[in-house]
């Protein structure tokens, strides 16, 4: 990759370059770039008015200079099928980073797919089949000929309950609202499939249901409530390597104490104190290093609990809170019910938490204090209430989440400055798909049944559960007996006869074989196990919209071709359906083909404007035309009206938008939703995320928070406070597996490491850093078992077993280690049981196990540092 490649210099952007909005495409924050793309026989000069910038680039530029881009944001690509130089880099007027970029969205250029330099040479570019004993490339034709005559001639006879899909539900790389509206029209619409699962978990379901029966939307505040509030709790998250710009431009700047204008209580140009901030972690992590570092020791609380008992915690601190009278009265009275209720059933005392959760009584106290206590001039404490994968990922994950919501309720921090209690995220989001209804709740475990010898064919977009499931090793070893049978059947035809092949098929899976079909831009572990794999374009190859954890939607415009004959994957989508529709024709029932009828889409915005135009709240407002116009700054979902332009101007596909009408007029009091009855509050006025271009004048007006007015997402408006009775580890099989094993295999993301490494594993960046999953352990632990750095050690227990390098680091607890999340030379689920919550949401986080030695740090290990990953301020 391009830090091996020596570049001592790099072409001048010349003046002229073509200019497109991005979206950075990896984790949930969404930073803003731009990329800049040019001939590739010509360059710009040093001369202001040469190059892009407009400075003179003969003279030397100041330290925080935005005139500069490294190699990693270089690269050589295809558009319009020609080779042009590209030029990604951050956006120092997008309001999200400020011009960061983070060790990952600043490698975009070079992590694109590009035949002149080398770079992703790993991508699909055709569709493949299984022929002559290994995956041969085809047509597009012959390929979804064959998944549409197996999966019709399947559902036909078995009904489409026999179908199962595996599909992404999430924005930026490979997701988008042209995507999931393509998967969702096709299986929600079209067909009304109920054994459906999400990329990271083993069912269709969410995994904030807690919140959401609470009437509180997840993401429900903005990042600037980051540097408002008085006091940040954050629980189950490491900002700092996950979402790593959000942290670094809204979080930090209110825990140095920076001078600001937004306090409500203090005077222009007056300094307020560093905020404080709680983090409820077992372990220590950089983000609370940081916070140390940035606000001082006193203003940082650690609560390391227990693993797993977040939810007794929550409800200690709760029962303080009202205890003392720190509750906001005001609006518990007028905005929510249950609240009596709640008080009673989830009663626990400080001491009673500090047993369970291993942190003295003082600390959970103090925490309280921090969270509620009224300031020295008597106004409330604004409380922000960040969470993620240590909580939705751990256990009794639905009593768990709504135990936080309640503090937040209680303490009246949602819909305010400086509040919100929000998810926060691993992908961006990018949701827009038919009811889901039909699938019911708890929806069905997919994982499960495919082991239990359930489904005949299985269609998998864009997720690799060999690596980011529970119970894989399991899952794996099923996985490839059924769909090696499959592919036995097909080798056995001679080729030519699909009739035959077909029917071969059809009785492999009645002998219970598996058909499987994968949608992916890259080779994985799950798609070797599958018959047939179809290309897909990312985010810059294709026009793209998502959300970020604030709701800021944007448009990534297409920059670059995909590799080969790839597509989209709502095109893909598309004419899967078209096909159907055909051989469903072919078959004789024209009323079951009729389903398949809408697909005559020719490029993403068709999709988008069938599907997020048309069905999303206030979709009708937003267009490819006025996201373009509103840069990288775009609008806060949702959108509430249009302001500037004409009227009602059109948009560039020539559908049908809508200009202001009455009531919707910025700020002013809560209007009601373009569609249904949920409220929408407090329109974004800021003029700053706003940014129209020259290519247009209209303004998407949308919401800068959700709930100001005190409405929420109920059928009285009422938020509901939810029991959230503590009852130990919850999910089956956990408490016995702690009891039998060693240590906790905790487990999560490194700031390098996209995900699951999907674009990593070709990747020397990334791998040359972390060839094996790293495994973090008390030294003495490692001592105890004779263990080095980077020595390779097996971690297993009943579920399974799966191998990491060991890293030893002092800040871990005897016991407690933390293991890279869903790496492909060492997958952590593989020794993650099967137990989950009622609402089949899986248990990662719990999960204990053995380790022993199985080998000397190997060679590719021997360069590496082991240092602490803490620093220390100047």
């Amino acid at each position: 990759m391009a830090f091996k490649r020596q570049i001592d210099r790099l072409p001048i952007i010349p003046a002229d370059a073509k200019q497109h909005n991005v979206t950075c495409h990896y984790c949930i924050v969404g930073c803003g770039y731009h990329a800049y793309t040019w001939p590739i026989n010509k360059q710009g000069g040093t001369a202001p008015d040469k190059n892009v910038f407009g400075v003179d680039l003969a003279a030397q530029q100041p330290a925080e200079t935005d005139a500069w881009y490294p190699p990693s944001m270089y690269n050589v690509v295809k558009q319009n099928g020609q080779d042009v130089h590209i030029v990604i880099k951050p956006d120092h007027d997008c309001v999200v980073n400020s011009g960061l970029g983070s060790v990952r969205g600043a490698r975009m250029a070079e992590m694109s797919y590009s035949e002149a330099r080398n770079t992703q040479q790993q991508r699909l570019t055709d569709p493949l089949v299984w022929r002559y004993g290994q995956m041969q490339p085809t047509s597009w034709d012959d390929a979804l000929d064959l998944v549409a005559r197996v999966t019709a001639t399947i559902i036909k006879d078995k009904g489409e309950d026999a179908l199962f899909v595996s599909a992404y539900d999430h924005g930026g790389a490979g997701g988008g609202y042209e995507n999931t509206w393509g998967t969702g029209k096709l299986y929600f619409e079209a067909m009304k499939v109920k054994n459906i699962r999400i990329h990271n978990r083993p069912a269709y379901n969410s995994e904030v249901h807690a919140t959401r029966d609470m009437g509180v939307g997840e993401l429900n505040n903005c990042y600037e409530d980051a540097e408002l509030a008085d006091t940040i709790f954050c629980v189950g998250a490491n900002p700092l390597e996950t979402q790593t710009n959000y942290f670094l431009n809204h979080w930090i700047p209110n825990l140095r104490g920076m001078t600001s204008d937004k306090k409500e209580e203090q005077l222009p140009g007056e300094e307020h104190p560093p905020a404080r901030i709680v983090f409820v972690d077992p372990r220590r992590t950089v983000s609370i290093n940081a916070a140390e570092a940035e606000a001082g020791p006193e203003n940082v609380l650690h609560l390391a609990i227990n693993s797993g008992t977040d939810l007794a915690l929550f409800n200690a601190i709760f029962t303080h809170i009202v205890e003392k009278g720190w509750v906001d009265k005001a609006f518990i009275d007028a905005s929510t019910k249950g609240f009596d209720e709640a008080v009673k059933a989830n009663r626990m005392t400080l001491q009673e938490a500090s047993e369970i959760c291993g942190v003295s009584a003082a600390d959970i106290e103090k925490a309280a204090q921090w969270i509620a206590e009224p300031k020295a001039d008597g106004k409330r404490r604004r409380t922000m209430l960040p969470y993620e994968k240590g909580l939705i990922w751990g256990n009794d994950n639905y009593r768990t989440n709504a135990a936080l919501v309640n503090i937040a309720l209680a303490t009246g921090n949602i819909g305010r400055p400086g509040g919100g209690c929000v998810r926060l995220g691993g992908h961006q989001e990018g949701y827009s798909r038919p009811s889901d209804a039909h699938v019911g709740k708890p929806a069905a475990y997919v994982d499960q049944l495919l082991i239990g010898g359930q489904g005949a064919v299985h269609h998998v977009w864009g997720c690799d559960h060999y690596k980011t499931t529970l119970n894989a090793h399991e899952f794996k070893r099923v996985y490839k007996q059924r769909t090696d049978l499959v592919k036995d059947a097909m080798s056995a035809v001679p080729y030519g006869d699909r009739d035959a092949m077909v029917k071969a098929i059809v009785e492999a899976i009645d002998k219970g074989g598996l058909f499987a079909v994968n949608v992916d831009i890259i080779p994985t572990k799950i798609g070797q196990a599958c018959h047939v794999i179809l290309p897909a374009a990312t985010s810059g190859e294709m026009n793209l919209t998502s959300m970020n954890g604030e709701r800021r939607m944007r448009l990534t415009e297409r920059y670059m071709d995909p590799p080969g004959r790839a597509m989209p994957d709502c095109l893909i989508a598309a004419r899967l359906a078209n096909n159907m529709e055909r051989v469903l024709r072919d078959m004789g029932d024209a009323a079951y083909a009729d389903k398949f009828k809408g697909f005559d889409w020719k490029t993403e915005e068709d999709a988008f404007m069938d599907g997020y135009h048309q069905h999303e709240k206030g979709g009708e407002y937003v267009t490819y035309a006025r996201l373009r116009a509103m840069g990288n700054n775009g609008f806060q979902e949702p959108a509430v009206g249009v302001e500037g332009g004409p009227a009602a101007a059109g948009s560039s596909q020539g559908g049908t938008t809508t200009g202001a009408q009455p009531g919707m007029v910025v700020g002013g009091p809560a209007i009601e939703g373009a569609r249904g009855k949920e409220p929408v509050q407090q329109a974004d006025t800021n003029a700053a995320a706003a940014s129209v271009s020259d290519a247009g004048t209209e303004r998407i007006i949308g919401t800068q928070r959700l709930y100001a007015d005190g409405k929420f997402n109920t059928p009285d408006g009422k938020a509901i406070f939810k029991d959230s009775v503590w009852r130990g580890l919850q999910a089956p099989g956990k408490q016995a597996q702690k009891d039998k094993h060693k240590f906790l295999i905790n487990n999560g993301r490194a700031n390098t490491v996209w995900q699951s490494a999907y674009l990593d594993q070709e990747n020397d960046f990334v791998m040359d850093r972390w060839p094996y999953p790293f495994i973090e352990m008390n030294p003495e632990d490692m001592a105890e078992a004779g263990i080095k750095q980077g020595d390779l050690v097996e971690v297993y227990n009943d579920a399974g077993a799966t191998q990491a390098m060991a890293y030893p680091t002092p800040t871990a607890r005897r016991g407690e280690t933390f293991m890279l999340f869903g790496y492909p030379t060492g997958v952590q689920g593989n020794v993650v049981n099967a137990g989950t919550n009622e609402l089949i949401i899986p248990n990662y986080k719990q999960t204990w196990g053995d380790i022993r030695k199985i080998s000397d740090a190997p060679r590719n290990v021997a360069h590496l540092t082991f240092k602490p990953k803490e620093y220390r301020s100047a």
